[in-house]
């Protein structure tokens, strides 16, 4: 494998990590917890991360020359939903793998 299918199998998993960690968060975590956590602004940011995640890692899966694009929008909203994750607190898991994501996301639109 040569640096740069490489460089994207480590994206899709981070995509891949984003997308599981941020669904499952937003469907069990914050919706018992309740409170600032099921606000409809950071509420609507979680699944819009999880599906830009989902959506990243399936154009650079099925080989689209668009996903670039696609990468650089996740980055974006990775960004958003870390700083929302961090400023309502108790959502570490979310923080890092948005983190994690949006790093490997900017990599790939590069």
């Amino acid at each position: 494998m040569d640096a740069t299918s490489s460089q994207m199998q480590d994206c899709i998993e981070a995509c891949l990590s984003c997308y599981r960690t941020c669904l499952g968060m937003a469907s069990s975590h914050c919706l018992e917890v309740g409170g600032r956590h099921v606000e409809p602004e950071h509420f609507r940011l979680m699944l819009s991360c999880a599906e830009a995640c989902r959506a990243s890692a399936q154009l650079m899966l099925i080989g689209s020359p668009v996903h670039r694009h696609q990468c650089r929008a996740c980055a974006e909203i990775c960004a958003a939903c870390a700083r929302s994750c961090d400023e309502i607190g108790d959502m570490e898991a979310c923080v890092t793998a948005c983190r994690t994501c949006e790093t490997a996301c900017r990599a790939m639109a590069a």
